[in-house]
This record gives C-alpha cells, structure tokens and sequence, in this order.
C-alpha cells in the first residue's frame, strides 16, 4: 500500500470504495424518531407546568424552553448529548436541546484550563455570533417599528 502511487481520479475512486456508505433511511428514521421524542418530551413538560404548576400559556411555554435547555446543558455536561447526537443525527441538533448542546460542547473542551479561562471565555464560541447578530438585529427591527410609529 505504501509503494502505490495514485493519481487523483484513481485516489477518489479508492477512497470511495473503502469509505463506509452511510444508511439514509436508517438516518432519517432515527432523526425523526429521536427529534420526535425530545418533541413529546417538551410537551410534557409544557402540559406539566400548565395543569399541574397551573401556569398560563405563554409561562408555561416559556417554562418549558428553559427547562428544555437546562436538559440539554445538563447532558451535554454528562457526556450523554453527545451519545444521543451520534445516532440521531439533526434530530437531536435541530430542537431547542440542540442549541444548549452548541453553547456547552465548546466549553467542555476547556474545562481543564479553569472555569473562567477555560469554560467561561468559550461559553459561546460557536453560538455567541448567532445571539449577537440576532439581539442586534431584533434592535434594529425595533428601532425601526418605532421610528415608524412615531413619525406615522
């Protein structure tokens, strides 16, 4: 193997025949599965927080996203997220869970250095520009609606 010598077409149908061919279906059953039990799972929380916590709609909602992210936060911290994302692909990245899972994996790489150096200045690595340029854009939107009703 190491005496062979490849020119690019032939190393592209090399490493095509040995790469593992990924099974799309098996994929996208278990996307929809798993994205489908984290769902459920925050509708149970929701309908908690509204029958049993008796908490209007809109808190309860509210509720639910926080707790939901915690989860997420929680297990990414275990190591189980990472566990679950393996297997479920975008369903477990595209539920609000998926986005607590952004913030804290970065951060877990660090933990060695220290929570502040380490964990604290990575918090947000991957998701701070997401947040910054929604929060900036949400102002500016602001800005907008009310310059328009004051002058109209």
């Amino acid at each position: 193997m190491s005496n062979m010598k490849f020119n690019k077409e032939e190393y592209k149908k090399y490493v095509d025949e040995i790469s593992p061919k990924p099974s799309y279906v098996k994929n996208y059953i278990m996307a929809f599965v798993v994205g489908g039990i984290i769902c459920c799972i925050g509708q149970g929380i929701n309908d908690f927080y509204m029958k049993i916590i008796d908490l209007d709609k809109l808190a309860a909602a509210s509720a639910t996203s926080i707790t939901l992210i915690f989860i997420g936060a929680f297990l990414t911290g275990l190591g189980v997220y990472d566990l679950i994302g393996k297997r479920a692909g975008a369903g477990s990245i595209i539920p609000i869970t998926g986005f607590a899972n952004s913030i804290v994996s970065p951060a877990m790489e660090f933990k060695k250095e220290g929570y502040i150096m380490g964990v604290g200045s990575n918090l947000f690595k991957i998701a701070g520009p997401v947040l910054v340029y929604g929060i900036s854009s949400s102002i500016t939107c602001g800005l907008i609606y009310y310059a328009i009703k004051l002058f109209f």
